[in-house]
């Protein structure tokens, strides 16, 4: 019988991370930090650059190296770093480019060996460290765990103290059950009762008060309205109120645990299509209790921009995940003793473990060869006291939770062909060709950029709309196609237009080798939709082992209505994650009811990702009205708010 869960947290290291570094590097660091200057001292530990990271997760090993060529058209993409030895120079495959700590770059020497044209790409190179402790937050932000009580099932005097009701059920009695359905044991030696935690079976609200009133706070979370109407509405205080948040997250983990996880896990997918964007809000700036006005200065005109990465299927609209770059679990003091004991603000970036932060490092007084002066310290230092004036925890580079999300989905589908949809946004681009790097270059993933024009009115996007569909029908009776479906003739027409066009083009390097590039050369979607009218389409990855028909296929299928629906349920749908309000003034906007801990924020979204899911039909172009879930084929049945909060 399953047992009550609860929240994972940072103790129960569900991910655990192999340390890179031994004492004697510990000690060689702290050596050298003062003898050397920062640059001397960044360029001396440079070797993390192509070091692996090992962390144990679901019982298996998993190794992070992600700093090699993303470039699809490249020989060099997804292969290590390598001295080749038998070389006149032995020259190396990569080499670091760039003067500042904070600015380099990982550039494609030309390829001495072999066949392969290098493209000389230029790529920023990431933390593996980093990118393994942001796998390891997102992983415990999503999981949870038995509750394990320390049962005292005997007195100290008992003779059978090593014994329990569960494997010596013999020496006790069975005493009935509590109010709170706890079954009652008592030991048959020294008289001592125990009350034991229920089954979930046997309760779905144990330790909760005012039970009656969460299904209705469910609707209110997922329907705009505000904490405080909501508490005013439910007769509950602002404490309660987040205790019942924090229940129903619980609860829909649990439920998305049997129902989302398990099915998956057992699916296998010949072409799955992946559509990622990326939703940006603003904190609203509030400081923490007894941080007066006289202690602080300049934070809280300041708009901390905060990432919401979302991936969605793109035919059934089923959202996989979306995840929130923020680590509230991350304090300041912890950033101050990694800093002093891995010396982190004399690293490059790469080199860093807290490279993925917007603070990656504390700032340390200035060291004997420090070529920075004290007054750079003290401003540093300014900084982020003010920061740790307002909200616990750190902003997260974008970047790096994009790679570990895609690095979660990746583990958690099995699919023999992956075709990913984005807009052409850099961060989202190199994570998807760092984490499929093998299937870019077996061909088994495709990467497609769907540009839209956001400046045009409602009323242009509606006469594009009708404009696209006459321009089908036209083509097609102009070459005698008899048929009145719009997907069919743009298929047709496609494969005509695919037969001449190239998202790539074939270049001579100096030696005369032949390779292929990323032409830049989009083409405008025949479909055009009632909201954006027409929009064009790129390809970033090398079709060209592809038939027309195949691409054309392909290019059909490229949209990105799965994110943008559930960002838009979004932002209507959760009242601290609307858009900014514009003030009376006309002049500025207003973050006042933006959310101020994204924790919550994370908590809101993966409950509307549940009930959107699992729960909110849509109708088809088939006419068929079916969940998302129903539509990806993990169910057979549209759930509602009970049986996500009672499995009933």
């Amino acid at each position: 019988m399953t047992k009550l869960k609860r929240l994972a947290t940072r103790d129960d290291s569900i991910v655990k991370i192999q340390f890179p570094l031994t004492e004697k590097d510990l000690d060689d660091r702290k050596v050298q930090y003062d003898l050397l200057t920062p640059k001397q001292f960044a360029t001396r530990y440079n070797d993390s650059l192509f070091k692996p990271i090992v962390f144990g997760l679901n019982g298996g090993s998993h190794t992070i190296q992600y700093n090699y060529c993303i470039n699809p058209f490249c020989c060099n993409i997804g292969m290590g770093q390598q001295k080749f030895v038998e070389v006149k120079g032995k020259p190396s495959r990569y080499k670091i480019t760039g003067s500042s700590k904070d600015h380099k770059g990982l550039y494609c020497n030309d390829n001495p060996v072999g066949k392969g044209v290098s493209q000389n790409c230029k790529v920023t190179p990431l933390s593996n460290w980093s990118v393994a402790e942001e796998v390891k937050r997102l992983v415990e932000m999503g999981s949870i765990v038995d509750i394990e009580p320390d049962y005292q099932f005997h007195k100290e005097c008992c003779s059978t103290k090593d014994a329990t009701p569960f494997k010596d059920a013999k020496l006790f009695y069975k005493r009935g059950k509590s109010k709170a359905k706890s079954q009652r044991y008592q030991c048959k030696e020294c008289k001592k009762f125990t009350n034991v935690l229920p089954k979930r079976t046997e309760t779905t609200t144990y330790h909760q008060k005012k039970n009656s009133i969460l299904p209705m706070l469910a609707r209110m979370l997922v329907g705009k309205v505000s904490v405080s109407r909501s508490c005013e509405i439910l007769g509950i205080g602002v404490g309660t109120y987040y205790h019942k948040l924090e229940w129903i997250y619980k609860r829909c983990l649990e439920f998305l645990e049997r129902y989302e996880t398990k099915p998956l896990q057992t699916m296998q997918f010949n072409e799955l299509w992946l559509n990622t964007d990326k939703m940006h809000y603003y904190l609203n700036n509030v400081r923490k209790k007894g941080q007066g006005s006289k202690q602080y200065s300049g934070m809280e005109d300041l708009n901390m921009q905060t990432h919401l990465v979302v991936t969605a299927e793109a035919l059934s609209r089923y959202v996989f995940r979306a995840d929130i770059a923020y680590d509230w679990d991350v304090t300041l003091e912890e950033l101050k003793e990694d800093t002093r004991i891995l010396k982190e603000d004399h690293l490059n970036t790469f080199s860093r473990k807290n490279d993925r932060l917007d603070w990656s490092y504390y700032p340390q007084e200035p060291s004997a060869n420090d070529t920075d002066d004290k007054a750079v310290y003290e401003h540093e230092l300014k900084q982020i006291i003010n920061r740790g004036k307002f909200v616990d925890g750190l902003n997260v580079s974008s970047g790096y939770t994009t790679t570990a999300h895609y690095l979660l989905i990746k583990q958690s589908l099995n699919a023999i062909q992956w075709r990913m949809i984005s807009d052409d946004d850099q961060s989202i681009r190199n994570s998807f060709y760092r984490v499929f790097n093998k299937e870019i270059k077996l061909t088994d993933a495709h990467h497609f950029v769907c540009q839209v024009d956001k400046t045009k009115s409602r009323k242009e996007c509606l006469d594009e709309f009708e404009e696209a569909r006459v321009n089908l029908l036209d083509w097609a009776a102009s070459i005698g196609y008899e048929s009145k479906n719009l997907r069919n003739i743009a298929s047709r027409y496609l494969t005509e237009v695919f037969s001449t066009h190239r998202f790539h083009k074939d270049t001579v390097n100096k030696d005369g080798e032949i390779s292929r590039i990323h032409s830049n050369n989009p083409i405008t979607h025949p479909l055009a939709s009632k909201d954006k009218g027409f929009f064009r389409v790129d390809c970033r990855t090398d079709l060209s082992s592809l038939e027309p028909k195949e691409i054309a296929k392909m290019v059909l299928n490229v949209n990105d209505h799965s994110t943008n629906s559930f960002i838009q349920q979004i932002r209507r749908r959760i009242s601290s994650l609307e858009r900014p309000l514009t003030t009376a003034r006309g002049d500025k906007k207003s973050y006042i009811y933006a959310n101020f801990n994204p924790k919550y924020a994370q908590y809101v979204v993966t409950i509307l990702r549940t009930y959107y899911n699992f729960c909110r039909p849509f109708k088809s172009s088939d006419g068929i009205k079916a969940t998302p879930a129903q539509r990806l084929g993990i169910t057979k049945k549209q759930f509602d708010w009970n049986d996500i909060l009672y499995f009933k």
